[in-house]
């Protein structure tokens, strides 16, 4: 602190210095209260709100100073306005039972008049004119039953020197009680249903079948290692393609060499391949480094979906890969200072997410048209290249009018960083406007990993990446899971060669979901 005394033996010019550290100091302060006030809004509205990157129009508040002090024209407020009523509109359902399906068995009953009552008050007899329907759903518990492979001996009985005994067939796991259906129910039921062992140890013994958890956590990594060779494959295909997404989420793994329990490891996802061979490969790793995603895409040349992590940009550096940045992260970066400080229908981030809803719109009409990769082109050409010119320029009037450090400052930041991946999908019609495909296949590993938490061991986590491909890659061909790993777990043991395990792809078989 600075004294009174001190402050009346300096000079105007010393005086004038010292007011603009001041000043300095106090914009800085103003700036860490800003960012801090943000962080803690933002995680009560993670906790609390709304998790729609939708603006609630009904919510009233001011923005940051800094995004009010920026003049925005009315009318393209209103005509946003206009642009995000019409995107959260929909058509509702015609209310209703839906039908039971067809190729469920049928069990008719039948109930008939007493003969008796057969009869009319006139004295003639009734006659049968029809038949009044309706059906219920009946549940049967599960079947359970035990084969028996009864394997023929023969012998000579002349010189009793040779004994023969017929084949059995090749099981998933030799010398085990569980069959290849079985395995497929424990598989789908952990990894697709997201039912931890635990569950289904009880739940097998209410049926009178005991099974020690540390038996089925043997057999999910055993079907893991047994199933591996088919992302092997599965990654050719990814690399002989011109297009990829990639993403990442944290894992929890307890009993890691060399490492503390509460340490975060994590799940990669790379997606890849023509859309009728379109696969999903998780791959654990302990960390989230660099080489990680380095080491995979080293053979791979083209676009690469991502969001703005380091990894991915330094990546594009490195390798002949052109990165493709997701519109929904930038669009994010406003919607949670919007949702986080409850502003009101003005300022910078409204006017962001409105432009951006925008460009959405355009890939709605597209996708509503069925449009093929050219026209898809041609259209973002016309539509979506002038409102990226006008955001582009409303990016740079806007930039030096906002606190560099402020949540605004950091959003507007974000989108002129990535400015040329941003827009780098308008050059294909192929090219997503964001990286959703890769976040729709991450979720159900994130609710998955709400349900068992955490794994046990390194080798539980790589066979939970192993049968999280398969299964998210059958869900994208509408492949039935338990008819597909049921198929798979019997006929891999016989596999010989890589075109073999390339016949067990989800999109090979086509083993169609009811």
């Amino acid at each position: 602190m600075i004294t009174k005394e001190e402050l009346s033996r300096k000079t105007p010019e010393e005086l004038f210095t010292l007011l603009l550290e001041f000043q300095e100091k106090l914009l800085n302060k103003e700036n860490e209260i800003s960012k801090l006030r943000h962080h803690l809004d933002t995680l009560l509205q993670s906790k609390y709100g709304r998790k729609s990157d939708q603006i609630d129009h009904s919510r009233q508040g001011t923005l940051f100073n800094e995004a009010e002090s920026v003049e925005v024209d009315e009318e393209v407020i209103r005509q946003a306005d206009e642009e995000i009523t019409t995107v959260t509109t929909y058509t509702r359902k015609k209310p209703g039972r839906k039908p039971l399906p067809n190729n469920l068995p049928r069990v008719r009953q039948e109930y008939d008049l007493a003969e008796e009552e057969k009869h009319c008050k006139c004295g003639a007899t009734l006659t049968k004119i029809g038949e009044d329907r309706s059906e219920q759903l009946e549940f049967i518990p599960a079947k359970v039953q035990i084969i028996e492979h009864v394997k023929f001996k023969y012998a000579c009985k002349c010189c009793e020197d040779t004994i023969k005994i017929a084949k059995g067939p090749k099981l998933p796991i030799p010398k085990s009680i569980a069959s290849s259906s079985l395995l497929a129910y424990i598989l789908v039921s952990k990894f697709k249903d997201h039912l931890p062992l635990h569950r289904q140890e009880q739940i097998l013994q209410r049926i009178g079948i005991d099974i020690p958890r540390n038996t089925l956590a043997f057999w999910v990594i055993r079907c893991g290692e047994l199933l591996k060779p088919l992302l092997k494959e599965a990654k050719k295909i990814q690399m002989e393609y011109d297009i990829g997404y990639s993403d990442e989420s944290t894992v929890q793994v307890l009993k890691e060499k060399g490492r503390h329990a509460e340490n975060k490891s994590y799940m990669w996802l790379f997606t890849g391949g023509p859309p009728e061979q379109r696969n999903f490969i998780y791959e654990y790793h302990a960390t989230r480094a660099q080489s990680v995603a380095q080491n995979y895409w080293s053979g791979f040349s083209g676009y690469l979906h991502t969001d703005g992590y380091v990894a991915y940009t330094n990546l594009f550096a490195i390798l002949p890969i052109q990165g493709v940045h997701c519109w929904a992260h930038a669009r994010r970066k406003f919607t949670d200072i919007f949702k986080a400080n409850k502003t009101q229908k003005t300022g910078l981030c409204h006017w962001a997410v409105s432009h951006i809803a925008k460009l959405y719109k355009i890939e709605r009409e597209a996708k509503e048209q069925y449009l093929i990769p050219d026209q898809i082109k041609k259209l973002r050409q016309e539509k979506s290249i002038p409102l990226l010119t006008e955001m582009k320029k409303w990016l740079d009037q806007n930039i030096e009018r906002a606190l560099p450090r402020s949540p605004i400052g950091q959003a507007l930041a974000y989108c002129l960083k990535y400015w040329g991946n941003l827009i780098r999908y308008v050059e294909d019609g192929r090219l997503d406007i964001d990286n959703n495909l890769s976040e729709r296949a991450i979720k159900p590993f994130a609710i998955g990993r709400k349900n068992w938490m955490f794994a046990d061991t390194p080798q539980g986590a790589e066979a939970a990446a192993t049968l999280f491909s398969l299964i998210e890659t059958c869900k994208y061909h509408q492949v039935e899971p338990y008819a597909y790993l049921k198929l798979v777990l019997a006929k891999i043991p016989t596999c010989k060669s890589d075109e073999d395990y390339r016949q067990l792809l989800p999109f090979n078989l086509k083993i169609l979901m009811p």
